[in-house]
C-alpha cells in the first residue's frame, strides 16, 4: 500500500472535516445476512486500515447490523490525536413517532458509538405524505441544540423535499444520495439546490455495486445467480432502468478506454467522475470488513483527474442511456423501485394511515382529520370520502402550530401537496387518483413557482386545475389548494 498519498478532506459543515472518501459500512448487514456477527475486534481492526491509510470518515446506519458497535470499538481503540468521524443514519419504520422515540434513537446511536455527541446524523423517511417525517426533523434539531448531534444530514431526498426542510429553518448540511454515471439524477434539480444553498452531497452507488468494472466488461448478462451482493442486486436494476445491458457494455468500454489511458482502473474513473462534481463533498466506498481491502485502488482517486479527453470520451456513452426516473431517492417511493428485490419487502413491512379517520355524519361517508386547530374551529375535516370520490378542503402549508415551507412559495406549495397526499392516503387513495386541483395564491407574483411545483407532483397526473389570487386567512401562506379525486381503480 503507498504511504505517499494524501487523502484531501472537506469542511462539510464548522468543526466537521471529512476525508473525501468516505468508507462505507452497509455491508456488514450482508455479511451477516446469515445470522452472523462480526467479531468487534476483528472488524476494528479492518476499519483501522482504512483511518491509517488516511480514509477517516465511516459511513453506517442503525439497521447496517453490528456496524456502529464495530465503529465504537475502533473509535475507542484510537488516541484523541488520531479522530475518526463516524456518520450514523437514523431509518424508523413508517408510522406514528413520538418525540420520545427521536431520542431513543439519537441515545442508541450514541451508545454503541461511544460518545456524547454524534459528528452526524442523517435522516431517511420512507414517505413524505406521512407528517411525522417532519415531526421527527424538528426533534432532532432539538436535540442539535441540545449538543447532543453536531450536525444532521439527510437520507435519499429529492430536491423538493430538501427545499421544503431547508426553507423550514432546518440546518441540513449534507444529503446522502446515489450519484455514478448510471445515475445523474443528483446533476440536476438537486446539484442546483446544494450550490446555492450550501448543503452538499454524500454520494453512494459509484461503482453500482462493483458493476462498473473490468469484471462485467465483455461479459454476458448476468442471471440473478450471478448477483452476489444486495448492492449488485439493486444496481443490475439501474442497469435495465438506463436502458439495459448492450448500453451498459458500450458505457463500460468508454470507461476502459479512459482507465487505460490514465493508467487507473475503471472503477476509478467511475468514482473520480461523481468526485469532481462541484456539489459533492465526498463519495462512499464500501467495505467488506476482514473479507476484501481495495485500498490502493482507493488511494489512487487522488493521482490523477479526468481530462477533456476522458470526458469527450465518456460523453457518448453516456448519451446512449435512458435516465432514471424521477429525483433522488424516488427509487426507495415509487415504482419502479430500483431495490434489491425490486419492491420495498425487505424494508418495510406496511404503510399506516398518515390520518386518523372517524365516520361521516352519514353513515356512507368517511372522514380524514389532521388535525389543525382550524377544523375543530371551523367545523370541517381534511377530506371526505364518500364512494369512489374523494373531496379535499383548502390546505395551506400549516403543520401543527408550525408554517412549513417559510416565505418560499414552492416549498410551500410541496409542503400542501405532502398533506393532501396523506389525506388521500389515509382513505385508500393516491394524487393519481385526483382529477380537479385548485390553487389559491395570496400574490399572484409567486404563480410560477407555486405552478412549477404542482407541475412536480401531477405532471403525470394532469388532473384539470384553476389557478387564482385571493387574499388568504394570513399574510405568511402564499398558498392555499384544494383537490378532488375519484378512486375507480
Amino acid at each position: 500500500m503507498s504511504n505517499s498519498v494524501t487523502v484531501p478532506s472537506f469542511e462539510l459543515a464548522p468543526g466537521l472535516s471529512i476525508s473525501r472518501v468516505l468508507t462505507g459500512l452497509w455491508q456488514v448487514a450482508d455479511l451477516e445476512r446469515d445470522g452472523t456477527t462480526l467479531d468487534p475486534d476483528t472488524g476494528a481492526a479492518a476499519m483501522a486500515a482504512y483511518a491509517d491509510a488516511g480514509l477517516t470518515s465511516f459511513d453506517m446506519a442503525d439497521h447496517y447490523g453490528s456496524a456502529e458497535l464495530v465503529a465504537g470499538r475502533l473509535r475507542a481503540r484510537r488516541a484523541p490525536s488520531r479522530p475518526v468521524q463516524l456518520l450514523t443514519k437514523w431509518v424508523p419504520s413508517p408510522g406514528p413517532l413520538t418525540e420520545r422515540d427521536a431520542r431513543a434513537a439519537v441515545d442508541r446511536a450514541r451508545s454503541r458509538l461511544g460518545v456524547e455527541r454524534l459528528d452526524l446524523l442523517q435522516f431517511h423517511t420512507w414517505s413524505y405524505a406521512d407528517p411525522s417525517w417532519i415531526d421527527a426533523l424538528f426533534w432532532l434539531d432539538e436535540l442539535r441544540r441540545e449538543g447532543l448531534i453536531a450536525h444532521l444530514g439527510l437520507t435519499n431526498v429529492d430536491s423538493a423535499h430538501l427545499r421544503l426542510v431547508l426553507a423550514s429553518g432546518i440546518p441540513i448540511v449534507s444529503n446522502q444520495v446515489a450519484c455514478s454515471l448510471l445515475d445523474r439524477r443528483f446533476e440536476g434539480a438537486m446539484q442546483t439546490l446544494c450550490l446555492a444553498s450550501g448543503a452538499r452531497l454524500l454520494g453512494y452507488g459509484t461503482v453500482a455495486g462493483g458493476l462498473l468494472g473490468e469484471r462485467w466488461l465483455d461479459a454476458p448478462e448476468p442471471s440473478a445467480a450471478e448477483l452476489a451482493t444486495w448492492s449488485q442486486m439493486k444496481y443490475f436494476r439501474f442497469v435495465q432502468a438506463a436502458g439495459g445491458w448492450e448500453p451498459f457494455q458500450a458505457l463500460l468500454r468508454a470507461l476502459a478506454q479512459v482507465a487505460g489511458r490514465l493508467g487507473v482502473s475503471m472503477a476509478n474513473v467511475a468514482t473520480r467522475y461523481v468526485l469532481e462534481s462541484p456539489a459533492v463533498a465526498g463519495v462512499i466506498v464500501g467495505a467488506r470488513l476482514g473479507r476484501s481491502a481495495h485500498l490502493d485502488d482507493t488511494l489512487r482517486l487522488f493521482d490523477f483527474e479526468l481530462d477533456d479527453e476522458a470526458r469527450a470520451t465518456l460523453a457518448p456513452a453516456l448519451a446512449q442511456l435512458a435516465p432514471l426516473p424521477g429525483d433522488c431517492g424516488d427509487e426507495y417511493r415509487k415504482p419502479p423501485f430500483l431495490t434489491a428485490s425490486g419492491d420495498l419487502s425487505h424494508h418495510v413491512e406496511r404503510f399506516p394511515a398518515p390520518y386518523p379517520t372517524a365516520p361521516g355524519a352519514l353513515p356512507d361517508r368517511t372522514q380524514v382529520r389532521s388535525g389543525t386547530t382550524w377544523e375543530q374551529l371551523a367545523g370541517y375535516c381534511r377530506a371526505l370520502r364518500r364512494g369512489e370520490r374523494v373531496l379535499v378542503s383548502g390546505t395551506t402549508a400549516t403543520h401543527g402550530e408550525r408554517l412549513l415551507g417559510g416565505n418560499d412559495p414552492a416549498a410551500q406549495t410541496h409542503a400542501v401537496i405532502d398533506k393532501i397526499e396523506g389525506a388521500l392516503a389515509s382513505v385508500g387513495a393516491r394524487l393519481e387518483h385526483v382529477v380537479r386541483t385548485r390553487v389559491f395564491v395570496s400574490d399572484v407574483a409567486n404563480w410560477e413557482p407555486c405552478a412549477r411545483a404542482h407541475g412536480e407532483r401531477f405532471g403525470d397526473v394532469r388532473p384539470v386545475n384553476t389557478m387564482v389570487e385571493a387574499r388568504l386567512i394570513g399574510p405568511e401562506y402564499l398558498v392555499e389548494i384544494e383537490a378532488e379525486a375519484i378512486v375507480d381503480d
